[in-house]
């Protein structure tokens, strides 16, 4: 899901400023609350504007921005895979964002099957029967096409607004012509 030459983006994690010098008192942390709150809000706006597909292409794209300079600035791409997944988990489980599982990884194929527990973006919302994570799946192929190299395409299949109790995506990779 490609709508953009990904050099074309300038953010970088410095760009997110100096959290100590900034928040002397309250800290890094916020409410899982205030996060949805600016999330939903932010998709329902660009949903009334640009309509439920345009929006979801939206948020993946940002996600995976978001998820090339995470990978960039906090994981070790020097790692080989099995200690790379390690801190990816250890990471995001660090930084109060999912706790997250590899369920199957074939690096021959590149082929992963990729759950995410305690989900920063979903876990507890009311049923729907609709995937909603297309920030993940976007922010799960930043960080594997960085790391791996290659293009990936990652798919949501089962998400806790579906009646899932977890979060699973699918990604393979994509060759680009």
């Amino acid at each position: 899901m490609d709508d953009g030459n990904r050099s074309d983006y300038n953010l970088t994690w410095k760009d997110l400023g100096d959290i100590e010098v900034g928040r002397p008192n309250l800290g890094p942390t916020t409410s899982v609350e205030v996060y949805r709150l600016m999330q939903f809000s932010l998709k329902e706006v660009l949903v009334r504007r640009y309509g439920r597909e345009q929006t979801d292409r939206i948020l993946y794209e940002a996600g995976r921005v978001a998820g090339r300079e995470f990978c960039t600035a906090q994981l070790n791409k020097e790692l080989n895979w099995p200690e790379f997944v390690a801190q990816f988990q250890e990471k995001l489980k660090e930084l109060n964002v999912s706790v997250l599982r590899m369920e199957k990884s074939d690096l021959e194929r590149m082929q992963f099957v990729i759950t995410i527990a305690e989900d920063l973006d979903c876990s507890g919302l009311p049923v729907s029967g609709e995937t909603v994570c297309d920030y993940d799946e976007g922010f799960l192929e930043g960080v594997l096409s960085t790391y791996l190299g290659r293009d990936f395409e990652v798919r949501e299949v089962d998400c806790w607004a579906s009646g899932g109790r977890i979060c699973r995506f699918t990604a393979r990779t994509i060759e680009r012509g």
